[in-house]
């Protein structure tokens, strides 16, 4: 049966067709798009106009060429928008300011004296005129702001269902900071939202099918099915962190005992290096570094044990999944070869066919650019909605008029 749909529906449709093969290729002329697409030329012509007028498409020059002018290649106007994104942590909060490409315009770390809901919101807020001081874009606009931290998120409410890291039950952030700056905001789990990055323009930009593994302070593993991110039925997919690691181990700070997480995310790591070389508690991440670089013994037997842990529950998961890649990111992606090495190999060894290629991701900013592409993804996909508290009538269109940053 074919399911009819109305004129907004279709054009909502054209225009993600239009945008997202633009984000994926670059600039192409009108009549590539409707070749590639599959769209009319007069469906394309309609789209890529509304797009130019609305300032999201920008056309290139013409090229003269033996055949005469050639025709006018249209790219995404990536400098039209801007974009914030705050990553909350335990202590502080990496804040960026980006491009609609989540390219960095300005950043920052503030520090959280707490986890009140209304001191995060008003810390957040006032950071909004701070980080507009670092852009010299008087005519771009804000397109809104996303947030990301560890929990249970209903995304469409933006609502922060349960929070163990916080100690959180249904906190309304995204409505909450949406009231004091008069912008759209999305709040998502971290993970998912560092998955959407790379999904948009990261190591995942050319794959439908991905694992976005996340090894930090917990771990975390969001999942893209046919380029969509997948939340499952209550918000709570991608909780690798919390499979079951050893019957009655260690207390995780979920409340529940021998979960993945309580052994081998980045402090435990760090516990378990500093317990069996005698160290204090001041040895953190740049000293266990020093000693993989000396080649110390514990060191590498710690890392060892923990990328053949977490790489044999992967592979569980990449059996049932199939992904095409893995991108990793996290703190720990600094441990290196000592960590991939025989994650890598737990993977060759545990899988049903040859393992997919596991990508760390280096890049700085990423997690706070994986907050500001919440906002990037809504260009990108219409279905998304933000933690308006009062959205704008015309909301998901791409018509919002949004105030300049200054």
């Amino acid at each position: 049966m074919k399911l009819k749909g109305d004129q907004s529906t279709a054009r909502a449709m054209n225009r993600r067709l239009i945008l997202n093969l633009l984000r994926q290729e670059g600039p192409r002329s009108r009549a590539d798009i409707a070749s590639v697409t599959g769209l009319s030329p007069a469906a394309v012509t309609f789209v890529v106009a509304d797009l130019i007028d609305e300032g999201l498409l920008i056309e290139g020059k013409t090229v003269a060429g033996s055949a005469g002018r050639r025709p006018i290649p249209v790219d995404i106007n990536y400098a039209n928008g801007l974009a914030i994104g705050f990553k909350l942590m335990v202590g502080s909060v990496e804040c960026v300011v980006t491009d609609l490409a989540t390219n960095p315009l300005g950043s920052m770390r503030l520090p959280l004296a707490g986890h009140d809901p209304d001191h995060i919101v008003t810390t957040l807020a006032e950071a909004v005129p701070e980080l507009a001081s670092l852009v010299d874009r008087p005519g771009a606009r804000l397109a809104g702001i996303g947030i990301s931290m560890p929990g249970v998120i209903d995304n469409h409410k933006a609502v922060c269902i349960r929070s163990h890291r916080y100690n959180w039950d249904n906190v309304p952030l995204g409505g909450m900071l949406a009231e004091r700056v008069k912008v759209p905001v999305w709040l998502e789990d971290d993970t998912n939202a560092y998955a959407i990055a790379q999904q948009l323009f990261g190591l995942g930009r050319q794959h439908r099918n991905m694992a976005v593994l996340a090894i930090g302070v917990g771990i975390g593993c969001a999942l893209v099915f046919e380029g969509k991110l997948y939340r499952g039925a209550n918000g709570a997919a991608g909780k690798f962190g919390h499979v079951s690691y050893v019957e009655n181990g260690r207390l995780c700070e979920c409340g529940k005992r021998g979960c993945l997480m309580a052994y081998y995310a980045e402090p435990a790591i760090l516990n378990t290096w500093r317990d069996a070389t005698g160290r204090g508690k001041g040895a953190g991440r740049p000293e266990l570094l020093a000693a993989l670089k000396a080649g110390e013994p514990q060191a590498l037997a710690v890392l060892e044990e923990a990328g053949n842990g977490i790489g044999r529950h992967l592979a569980n998961l990449v059996n049932i999944t199939d992904p095409e890649v893995i991108v990793v990111g996290g703190e720990a992606v600094s441990f290196g070869d000592a960590l991939f090495g025989p994650l890598r190999r737990a993977l060759e060894k545990n899988t049903f066919r040859a393992p997919p290629p596991v990508l760390p991701d280096w890049e700085d900013n990423s997690w706070a650019r994986g907050a500001a592409a919440l906002v990037t993804q809504k260009i990108f996909d219409f279905e998304t909605s933000a933690g308006n508290a009062a959205p704008s009538p015309d909301q998901g269109t791409g018509r919002e008029r949004r105030p300049p940053l200054s």
